[in-house]
């Protein structure tokens, strides 16, 4: 799609960069989720590459990752604030009780909430500082833009990696 086209999101058409950010992430997002499809809670669960990733871990972890850079676009720096180590690790593992289909549902909404937020018309230019950490420079700010394009970026990776796995597990190819 190009930035003359226009997406339809219920009564609001979208033009420009904003139908270009909404576009390439849902395409993104499309891969991912088009990877799990048919699968049971436990194929989502196996790791079955040298990594430790899983199917269902890799939906979680998209989802913690695009709320919290939403989350970070809204509130600033201090939704970061208390993400500890352990729930990123956790973030890429299917936990006891967890289902596919209940990952699934909440990236559903938190997918929403973004695409809401894009149809809306937000201001890319609007930044906000990054919070303090030693993989980003001092005093930083990102741009609604630049935080999509990071969310876009994280999405298509990890879509890559589910891929890898589905195919691992089943031989479904998710891009072939």
């Amino acid at each position: 799609m190009t930035t003359t086209e226009q997406i339809n999101s219920g009564q609001t058409t979208l033009t420009g960069e904003h139908a270009d950010l909404l576009e390439a992430l849902g395409k993104h997002r499309f891969f991912l989720r088009h990877t799990v499809q048919g699968l049971t809670d436990e194929q989502a669960a196996l790791t079955p590459t040298a990594s430790e990733l899983c199917l269902g871990g890799l939906i979680k972890h998209v989802t913690r990752a695009e709320k919290g850079w939403y989350d970070f676009m809204i509130s600033g720096p201090e939704a970061h604030s208390g993400q500890d180590f352990e729930g990123h690790v956790t973030s890429f593992r299917m936990l006891p009780g967890e289902t596919l289909a209940g990952l699934l549902a909440d990236y559903e909404a938190v997918a929403a909430r973004t695409d809401e937020l894009l149809t809306s018309g937000a201001d890319l230019n609007q930044s906000q500082p990054l919070p303090e950490a030693p993989w980003f420079p001092p005093n930083t700010r990102w741009s609604f833009r630049r935080v999509l394009t990071h969310v876009i970026a994280e999405t298509a990776q990890h879509a890559g990696h589910a891929d890898i796995i589905r195919e691992t597990i089943d031989g479904q190819k998710s891009m072939g």
